[in-house]
Order: C-alpha cells, then sequence, then structure tokens
C-alpha cells in the first residue's frame, strides 16, 4: 500500500505550471524535497530549478518514469504523445496524473497502452502556495489506491473539483483563467490607491490582502456574493456609491464576456 510520506512524484516537463504543483506541495510540505524528480527543456534550466527547489533533476522522461510512482504529465498539448510514446509499457505500473489543458480521458486513451492509470486534471497557478483550484475530469482509469493518492497530493495543495468532461473548460477557465481576471482588477484597485496616496506596495498588499480574505470568507461561510456586497453596502453609504459606478461602467458584462471569450477559443459557443 502505498502512503503519501513515502511515495516518489516524477514531473514529466517542468514549466510553470509543473513548478507551481511542486513548489505547492513542498510549501504545504504534503511531499519533501528528495520525494520529487523532475526532467524537460534545458537540462542547466532545470538542474538551476531542481537546485533551488532541493529535488532531483533527470536527464530525461525514462529517469524519471524509473524513479518515480506518480508521473505528473506537465508539458504543452502538443508534446504529450511525443514524450509518453518511447516510455511504452514502463507507465503502464505508474499513476499518471496529468495537467496537460484540454487533454482529457479519451485523449490518453488513444495514446497510452492498454491498462495504464491515468487521471486529467487542470490546476490553476495558487496551488503553489497551497490555495489553488484543481479541476479533475470524473472519469479516469486509476486503482481506488491510486486514486486516493492523487486526490491526497491533490488535497493537499487547495481544492480538488469533479467535473465532467463536458464541464472541464467551463470549471477550468472559472478557476484557471480568472486568476489573471483577478491580478488585472487588483492591479486597477492598487492603482486607485497611488492616485489617492497611497504607496504602491502598501497598496498592492491592501488590494491583495481583500481578495484573499474576501475569497476565504465566501467560501468558508457560504455566503452567496450577493449578500456579501450587501453586507458592505450602508443605505447611503459610500460603498453603494462605489458599486453604482461598477454597474454604470459595465463590470459585470465584462467579465462574462471576458468568460465567453475563453471558451470560444476553445472552440464551445
Amino acid at each position: 500500500m502505498y502512503n503519501v510520506t513515502d511515495i516518489k512524484v516524477g514531473f514529466l516537463g517542468f514549466g510553470n505550471m509543473g513548478q507551481a504543483i511542486a513548489d505547492g506541495l513542498l510549501y504545504t510540505k504534503t511531499l519533501q524535497p528528495d520525494q520529487i524528480y523532475a526532467c524537460g527543456g534545458s537540462y542547466g534550466r532545470l538542474k538551476n530549478n531542481a537546485e533551488v527547489r532541493g529535488i532531483h533533476a533527470c536527464y530525461d522522461a525514462k529517469e524519471v518514469v524509473e524513479a518515480s510512482d506518480v508521473l505528473v504529465i506537465a508539458v504543452k498539448p502538443g508534446m504529450v504523445e511525443p514524450v509518453l510514446s518511447p516510455l511504452g509499457a514502463l507507465l503502464k505500473e505508474k499513476m499518471i496524473l496529468s495537467v496537460v489543458a484540454n487533454y482529457l480521458f479519451e485523449d490518453y486513451e488513444k495514446i497510452l497502452p492498454e491498462g495504464c492509470h491515468h487521471l486529467s486534471t487542470i490546476p490553476n497557478t495558487p496551488v503553489s502556495v497551497g490555495e489553488g483550484i484543481t479541476i479533475c475530469e470524473k472519469k479516469h482509469s486509476l486503482t481506488e489506491e491510486g486514486y486516493r493518492i492523487i486526490m491526497e497530493l491533490l488535497s493537499g495543495i487547495g481544492l480538488a473539483v469533479e467535473v465532467d468532461g463536458d464541464q472541464v473548460n467551463i470549471a477550468s477557465t472559472i478557476s484557471g483563467c480568472a486568476p489573471a481576471f483577478a491580478s488585472m482588477f487588483t492591479e486597477a484597485l492598487a492603482d486607485a490607491g497611488v492616485m489617492y496616496g497611497l504607496p504602491r506596495k502598501m497598496a498592492y498588499q491592501l488590494a491583495g490582502q481583500m481578495i484573499t480574505g474576501t475569497g476565504k470568507l465566501m467560501t468558508e461561510s457560504g455566503k452567496h456574493p450577493g449578500e456579501m456586497k450587501d453586507n458592505v453596502c450602508s443605505p447611503g453609504g459610500t460603498t453603494i456609491v462605489g458599486v453604482a459606478a461598477l454597474e454604470k461602467c459595465g463590470m459585470r458584462a465584462a467579465v462574462i464576456e471576458a468568460v465567453e471569450a475563453v471558451m470560444d477559443k476553445y472552440g464551445i459557443n
């Protein structure tokens, strides 16, 4: 039986998302550095990225597979098949966790050897500080034990949510693209603070913590966001004036249109 305390996790690809997941696993102490292996890209750059984290840098995918129990596929979509195909039967005894955008169960069934155990997911970048969201496709071929291990890893770095395959894109848009939208809002809010005299560092700190606290309050209290908004808006007060200005400028419509633009990119209308 596997335990998270003694498994080895290998990253095939160690770009931004691979590093974010590894950082989250280390930040939350879900794993220790000597439990993590990685390969990908320039070996010199990989070695530098590995050394600062204390993890193992491997020369190639085969070395990672042979050292690991869980394989995290973290390459670009066009590289999935070229990376996995040469590994063949070596993949059969592994727990395979994909974090490749828009690469789902049926896509892997076409390229993996028969009998491989795999799950497709899409995490967001806040996993790096243990406050992420990982969208997990319900359909998978992990064993019961493999699923337990994978979900324990994912739950250690944030919220893991199961959705049907046809909901993966919209769920990952809300969780994965929206950090960019939220960052734009945070930056704009901080700019307004600077305009009225706040030091920029302080303005960013206040805006960032406001996002963190508001999100935590909503998820932990279960309150509707409209209720939370109403609780801050006193009759004839200051906040309702700002809310009215946002409504006048079409903030809600802009956010919805941003999501629609992403879904159009997926080819979903």
